[in-house]
Formats: structure tokens, sequence, C-alpha cells
């Protein structure tokens, strides 16, 4: 904190700190009175703190991130990072530097065979569990036999994903799992005295509820990542800016429960580990307006209609239509490198009513 304090200010000044700078006013403040407690851990998580501190500078004048702000202690998780200098591994036994003994570890997974930690991540969550989390390389991670199969995925909040291969996926609706339970909490902590024991007792509740959502949340996501990557070559999406769409306050609350955004983010690496695709769509392409038979583009398409007829006779289900379409969009992706976006006028200047795009059976 106080190295963010001293590179705000010299910003104020229009000078510029760099990390050699911001670790000689560490090994300064280790000499104070005040700041002496700094020498009972180890100095490589402060000059690693320094040097996160130093690229969020970095990005701020680089124009690609925003002013960077001071870590909560209670909504921040808080957390440390050891270099390979400051911590031993051996036996599956972990002991980080200026530390009596090794750490006491139940082991979610064993360490893949033969690979060496090179950064150890100490954290903690808001209800105060640990956790250690080690950077290696993974030598079982390997791309998957080629396959021809591919398949186009929209995402929903009455289904979490619909398929083109008709499959829906239901949404599991965490939160609302627990909605009452979590208000009954939020209740109880709200009328305690702030600053007292029994608060930070009801508040350790709150956390505690909101933990085993955002666990459920994310083991159900890995799972259906997981199979989607594992079943299909070419994953074709929708490019979705979630961060507006959760401005609708009515759908705000489903949309970031449904967590979007970090299941395209799973998809995306895991499809990289595998040697798979992932093709993304452009978001104004009219994926829900097109018919995935003829290719007929619709006027309207309001959000409470969830099946229609084409004019071909085709009875679509809205969901899994738009999974079609956006499926065969995906070729034409692929190819331009660009997203595909809404067909607006035809060459000759007159208004679009059709858009061509590659004939598919229902």
């Amino acid at each position: 904190m106080r190295g963010e304090r001293g590179d705000a200010e010299a910003w104020a000044r229009q000078e510029r700190v760099n990390y050699n700078q911001s670790s000689a006013m560490l090994t300064a403040w280790k000499k104070t009175e005040v700041l002496a407690f700094l020498n009972e851990v180890s100095s490589v998580p402060l000059q690693q703190a320094l040097r996160h501190l130093q690229g969020a500078f970095a990005n701020f004048f680089s124009k690609r991130a925003k002013y960077p702000r001071f870590k909560s202690k209670r909504k921040s998780r808080a957390s440390a990072e050891y270099t390979s200098s400051a911590f031993t591994f051996r036996d599956g036994r972990l002991k980080l530097a200026k530390m009596a003994g090794p750490l006491d570890i139940v082991w979610s997974r064993p360490l893949p065979e033969g690979s060496v930690p090179t950064t150890v991540t100490v954290s903690r969550d808001a209800t105060g569990r640990w956790f250690v989390s080690m950077l290696c390389d993974d030598p079982t991670v390997k791309p998957l036999a080629a396959t021809d199969a591919a398949v186009g995925i929209d995402v929903g909040l009455d289904h979490l994903l619909a398929l083109s291969t008709c499959e829906k996926i239901a949404n599991p609706r965490h939160e609302r799992r627990d909605r009452a339970r979590l208000a009954k909490a939020q209740r109880n902590c709200a009328r305690k005295e702030k600053g007292s024991a029994n608060r930070e007792k009801a508040r350790g509740k709150v956390a505690r509820i909101h933990a085993r959502i955002t666990d459920r949340r994310r083991d159900g996501l890995h799972r259906l990542t997981t199979r989607l990557v594992g079943e299909n070559q070419t994953l074709v999406i929708e490019d979705l800016t979630v961060r507006n769409m959760v401005r609708n306050r009515k759908l705000a609350r489903a949309i970031s429960d449904a967590a979007w955004a970090g299941l395209w983010s799973l998809l995306e690496y895991k499809a990289a580990w595998y040697g798979r695709d992932v093709v993304v769509v452009d978001r104004f392409f009219p994926s829900s307006k097109l018919c995935s038979h003829c290719g007929a583009l619709q006027d309207r398409m309001p959000l409470n209609v969830r099946a229609w007829t084409c004019d071909c006779g085709t009875v679509h289900d809205r969901d899994v239509n738009a999974a079609r379409t956006l499926l065969a969009a995906g070729p034409a992706v692929s190819v331009c490198g660009a997203g595909v976006g809404p067909q607006r006028r035809t060459p000759g200047g007159q208004s679009a009513m059709k858009q061509e795009i590659p004939r598919r059976e229902p």
C-alpha cells in the first residue's frame, strides 16, 4: 500500500517510479520502526507485489487499463506470490521461506509426474480458507485426436446452453437455490453493530454461502466445458458483452448467476490446451432471426417468442435455431478472420430481407 501511495504521489508530480526505485524504498521502510514488521516475512512476496504494481502502472500509462486502485482487505482475495528462490518442494511437502516447517496441505490432486513448480501462490478467501496454487508445466496436457465434430453454442437463461445438436443444457441457477438462505444471513449481518465480533461472525456466514454458490458454479462449468471440448473439434460461440448486459437491472442477477463470461473463458483456454478451435461470431449477427433451413431473415424476434415458424414451413425452437445459424456462420469467420455481422443492405442498395447462409437440414 505504501508503495502504491508513493507511486501515486510521484504520478501527481508527473514523475515515474520504476521497480528498482520502489525496491529501494522497500529496503528503507524495513529499517524504520513503524514498518520493521516487514522483516518478519520473506522479501520475495513483497518484491512480487511491487512488480505487480509496476505492471499496473505500465498498463495505465499505456492506456490499456484504468488507474490502479487499492485492494480491499475484505472484498479482495488476500494472496502472496513466491518464486522458486523462496520455497522448497520435495516429496510432496512444501516449505515457504521464513517458515519453521512445511505447510499442512490437503491436496485436491497430485502434481503431474516429473513437473517442477516455478511459482507458488498462497491465498485466503473471504471465508478464511487458505489455498496453495502451484504454477508448473503439465506434460499430460496434449492435443486430443482430431475429429470432424463441430457444434454451435447459444447461451440463455431458461437453459444455460442450447447446442446445434438440439441438446439443451439445464441452467442450475446456483444463486437462486441459496437465495433465501443468503438473504437471511445478510439481514442478520446488517443488524449487528459495526466493528463488533458478532458482526464479524455474521459476515463469515454470508461469505460461506457465497463461497458455496461459487464452488458449485465453478465445478459445473468445468465439467461442462471439459465435455464440450472433448467431444467437438470446432466450437462456435457468440461474442457477448456481458459487462453491458448486466446493466439491465431485471436480468443482471440471472446473467451473473449463469456466468457466461466464465464459461467462454474456460472454453477458450481448454480448447487451446487440447488442440480444438473456438470460433467467435460477431455479437450483432442475427442468429435468432435467421432461418437455419432456408436463410430467411425475420423482421422482428421479441424475447418472449421461444418458437416460431418460417415462411418455408420449418418450425424452429428459438435457441436451437440460433445455435444452428451460429454453426453455419462459423466457417465464414474462420476463413475471413473477422466477425460475421448483420447484413443490412444488399450491394444494390436495397434493404436485405434475406441473408444467405449455408443450407443445413433441421
